[in-house]
């Protein structure tokens, strides 16, 4: 009879198995997504990538939603290619802040001065209205978009010249009321720190997010979140989302519920990867961790297939004496290692180079987990927070 350790190395073997499966159908599936869509970084266009210019007056107007907090790295490169997009229709960029002294306020100025015909509103206003204040941000801002169409976009995302054309199509689509895109991660400068940070995204939650479209999920993406003002009104609007830390997942929820679809944009932007030192990376990933568990538990309990050198590792610790578990383990890290390096040049993101940093990236992502499926702190935005299986925020500790 099996002793408890081979039977602990089997299970950890399967699981890997899995998650190299899984691992190679998101790529496959990135790769094939990739061929016709533009991201930053891009030399030029190929032929799949080129698409015939939308006429201007069969296109809405726009309004870009930036909620700003500091200046953090690459902040002017990112929020200056909003204000580079060849979109043929108005377009509007609103940005607000809750402090007349943030720092981000200069960078906004500047980029006005460089681009002086771009439609600008910046909207300065210290209401929260609840405990998530990028919502709270959101709401102050509200009144001064002048379109139809609202794009809500992070502070730290970068985008290619077509991001906004892409979006207006996808919201186009019959059926569709709300627009996201997929997001890779950009490291701020080639730290090992970042590159790692950059890692987990693109290995895991890029893959994954592409597997799970194949299998019918239309989840939104916090990274873009666009739609109709009449949709966001039928919903509620942004006060029906400032009591939730996952605003994003609440959004697509009350959209599906709406008996609307949620449509993946023809694009890919690049979110800035910040961190300085592991501490502050594992503490925004736990922070990103226990948003997710506290409104997806099941389908976060499952991500953890997508850490199979964790679960390689594992399976040689429980049978270190057996030949298949070294080899399971040994073949899995250079089919991981192929899968990152064509994923870094998919998305035009450096990935780390060296095969220990990627048994290390799996470790770091498994503590991360075990650390989300037991605490309910939060540290956002310089606040500490607490978050339930309710999905809501209460007041700030």
């Amino acid at each position: 009879m099996p002793s408890l350790l081979t039977i602990a190395s089997a299970v950890s073997g399967a699981f890997s198995l899995a998650g190299y499966i899984q691992g190679a159908i998101g790529t496959v599936l990135l790769e094939r997504f990739r061929r016709t869509v533009h991201i930053p970084g891009d030399a030029s266009p190929s032929p799949q990538q080129v698409t015939s210019a939308p006429r201007e007056d069969s296109l809405p107007g726009v309004s870009i939603m930036k909620p700003l907090h500091g200046d953090e790295p690459l902040l002017e490169e990112a929020l200056e290619t909003f204000f580079q997009q060849d979109y043929p229709a108005a377009r509007q960029i609103v940005f607000g802040l809750q402090d007349e002294n943030d720092p981000a306020i200069k960078v906004v100025q500047k980029l006005q001065t460089r681009y002086p015909e771009q439609d600008v509103a910046i909207v300065i206003d210290q209401t929260e209205h609840g405990p998530n204040r990028k919502v709270g941000n959101l709401i102050n801002m509200f009144p001064a978009c002048k379109h139809d169409v609202l794009i809500i976009s992070d502070s730290d995302i970068h985008v290619s010249t077509d991001y906004v054309t892409s979006i207006v199509q996808a919201l186009q689509q019959d059926g569709v009321q709300l627009a996201t895109t997929l997001y890779a991660g950009l490291p701020a400068s080639q730290t090992l720190v970042r590159k790692l940070g950059a890692c987990s995204i693109n290995t895991n939650f890029l893959p994954g997010v592409m597997m799970s479209r194949l299998m019918g999920r239309q989840d939104c993406l916090g990274a873009t979140m666009a739609l109709r003002r009449k949709h966001l009104a039928e919903i509620g609007g942004l006060e029906a989302l400032v009591q939730h830390v996952a605003d994003d997942a609440v959004l697509g929820q009350c959209i599906r519920r709406n008996g609307g679809k949620i449509a993946l944009a023809h694009t890919i932007c690049q979110t800035t990867v910040a961190e300085t030192n592991i501490g502050d990376l594992f503490r925004h990933e736990l922070r990103w961790g226990r948003t997710v568990r506290s409104v997806e538990p099941v389908g976060y309990g499952l991500s953890a297939l997508q850490l199979p050198l964790f679960w390689g590792s594992l399976c040689v610790l429980f049978a270190p004496a057996r030949l298949f578990s070294w080899a399971l383990l040994g073949g899995g890290l250079l089919c991981r290692h192929a899968m990152t390096r064509r994923i870094g040049q998919l998305t035009n993101c450096a990935m780390p180079s060296l095969l220990p940093h990627l048994i290390f990236r799996d470790w770091l992502s498994a503590l991360v987990m075990v650390g989300s499926a037991r605490g309910t702190h939060v540290t956002w935005r310089g606040r500490s927070l607490h978050i339930s299986r309710g999905k809501k925020l209460p007041k700030s500790l």
